[in-house]
């Protein structure tokens, strides 16, 4: 499974780094062993239950995320990427089994670098940007104080989504997971 955003401690706390702000809450609940470099990523394997998971953070940038995720789906029977989305409300999540880019250039990437769009995808929503600023500008800022402060048990949703995905698999588990989402909406 990989969470999407952009290597580095100036993106780190911004709203295009949700993806990894969710593996990186998955590698602490999944005990994780040591995060590597492995190709264009950086990785960890976890167990959840008999399952072992490895976890991917790109470090290509958003914008070439295909590229680090592409040799993860060669060793991986199934491919979850968590992503921020731009269309939904701050504190939303949306499951989707597969589907186009809707203009995320890194789930763009991921499509191109594939050569499918099937693959299982968890939208961390960050919401529309306010009038003025540009949509690359408030995907790369940070969350207001008020995000900030309800971003953490929204984390802890969707890395329960991804848990229910990955336990049920990509046939029952976004249901599973599209359930706990709606349950628990901010």
């Amino acid at each position: 499974m990989a969470g999407l955003g952009n290597p580095g401690e100036k993106y780190s706390r911004t709203r295009h780094n949700a993806g990894f702000m969710v593996v990186d809450l998955l590698g602490l609940r999944l005990g994780a062993d040591k995060w590597n470099t492995i190709g264009p990523g950086l990785a960890a394997k976890a167990g959840l239950g008999p399952k072992s998971i490895l976890l991917l953070k790109p470090l290509t940038y958003m914008n070439r995320s295909g590229i680090a995720v592409a040799p993860l789906r060669e060793r991986a029977s199934s491919l979850i990427v968590v992503h921020d989305d731009l269309d939904l409300p701050f504190g939303t999540l949306r499951i989707r089994v597969s589907g186009g880019h809707g203009g995320h250039n890194g789930i763009r990437s991921i499509i191109e670098e594939l050569g499918t769009a099937e693959f299982c995808r968890v939208k961390i929503g960050v919401g529309r940007p306010p009038e003025g600023v540009s949509p690359p500008d408030h995907v790369l800022a940070e969350f207001s104080p008020g995000e900030a402060a309800a971003l953490p048990p929204f984390l802890e949703r969707a890395a329960s989504a991804v848990i229910s995905i990955i336990e049920e698999g990509t046939e029952k588990g976004p249901a599973k997971a599209r359930s706990l989402c709606i349950r628990y909406l901010a």
